[in-house]
C-alpha cells in the first residue's frame, strides 16, 4: 500500500541530524573511545585520550561541535518502493535541511560550488547523496559528515585477482601506515571490497556508518576485521599520531561480487568522531 511522505518532514529530520552529529558522539563510538582509553598501554596516549573526552563533555555542555571541521554532509537513503513524497523534490529536501542545519546549528560551511573556482556556497550544501530502492513504505536515512583531513588520506587499491586475500590486507595496512597522524587517530577505518572503481569506494563510505564493534555478518570477513585491527594497532602510531597501542578503533569491511578480471579496494578513513547518525521515517 502506497504510503505518503512529505518532503518538509525529510527536511526537518535532516536539520536536527546535522547538528546533533556534530555535538554529540554517537554512543558506540562514545564506548570504543572510554574502552581504549583504559586498554591504551601508553601514558601519552592515555592522557591524549582523556583529553578528546574531556574536550567531547565541553562540546556537549556548552553546544560547540565536536571538531571544527563539520564535515561534507554525506547521506545514505534508502527509500521504500511503496512511498510517495510530496512537495519539493527529495534531494531540495534533504539539502535544505543541510543549509538549515549548518546554518541554525553554527557550523562550519565547508562546501565549495567547483573544485576549481572554490567560492563557498556559504550553507554547506549541496549534499552527497547516495540512493536505493528497497521494499516497504519507510525512508531510512543515514547520515554522515565527513571532514576532510582523514578523507585525504583514503585510497583505492586496482589489485589483480592474483593478489587475492593478503593483498586485501596489504593494501589496507598500506592506507593506514601511508595516512599515519594526518587522520586524526584513533580512527575508524572503513573498507570496501569488490565491485568496480566507484562500487568500492562507496562500499567503504557506507563501512563507517557501520557501528563501531559489530563486525561483519561474513564469517571470514568478521575474522579479517578482527586480524587488522590488531595489526593496525601494533602500528604504533598510536592517538594523535603520538605513538601508543589505540591507533583505531574499528575496521568496517563491506564486500560486494566483482568481475573475473579485478580485485578492486577502496579504504576510507575517518577521524576519532566518526560521526554518523540514522532515523527511519
Amino acid at each position: 500500500m502506497i504510503r505518503e511522505i512529505k518532503t518538509e518532514i525529510i527536511t526537518e529530520n535532516v536539520k536536527e541530524m546535522c547538528i546533533e552529529s556534530n555535538h554529540f558522539l554517537s554512543p558506540d563510538m562514545d564506548k570504543k573511545l572510554k574502552e581504549a582509553t583504559n586498554t591504551e598501554k601508553s601514558e601519552l596516549g592515555k592522557k591524549i585520550l582523556n583529553q578528546l573526552q574531556e574536550n567531547l563533555k565541553i562540546a556537549g555542555k556548552e553546544m560547540i561541535p565536536i571538531c571544527q571541521d563539520t564535515g561534507m554532509a554525506v547521506f545514505f537513503v534508502e527509500v521504500g518502493q511503496d512511498v510517495h513524497f510530496v512537495g519539493e523534490s527529495i534531494e531540495d529536501a534533504i539539502n535544505e535541511g543541510v543549509r538549515q542545519g549548518y546554518t541554525d546549528g553554527y557550523l562550519r560551511k565547508s562546501v565549495v560550488n567547483d573544485p576549481i573556482i572554490r567560492e563557498n556556497t556559504r550553507d554547506n550544501t549541496p549534499a552527497v547523496i547516495h540512493y536505493s530502492i528497497v521494499p516497504g513504505n519507510k525512508v531510512k536515512i543515514t547520515f554522515a559528515p565527513k571532514g576532510f583531513g582523514s578523507e585525504n588520506m583514503s585510497r583505492v587499491f586496482m589489485l589483480k585477482p592474483a593478489d587475492g586475500i593478503e593483498g586485501v590486507k596489504n593494501a589496507i595496512l598500506t592506507a593506514v601506515k601511508d595516512a599515519g597522524p594526518n587522520a586524526c587517530p584513533p580512527m575508524v577505518v572503513g573498507v570496501g571490497v569488490g565491485g568496480t572503481f566507484e562500487k568500492c569506494t562507496i562500499l567503504a563510505k557506507k563501512a563507517l556508518t557501520r557501528p563501531a564493534g559489530e563486525n561483519s555478518d561474513i564469517e571470514y570477513v568478521a575474522e579479517l576485521e578482527k586480524e587488522l585491527l590488531e595489526k593496525i594497532n601494533k602500528m604504533g602510531i598510536g592517538p594523535g599520531g603520538l605513538g601508543g597501542s589505540t591507533t583505531a578503533l574499528a575496521v568496517n569491511i563491506n564486500t560486494y561480487p566483482t568481475h573475473i578480471a579485478g580485485l578492486p579496494v577502496a579504504v576510507n578513513i575517518c577521524c576519532h568522531v566518526n560521526r554518523h547518525a540514522v532515523r527511519i521515517i
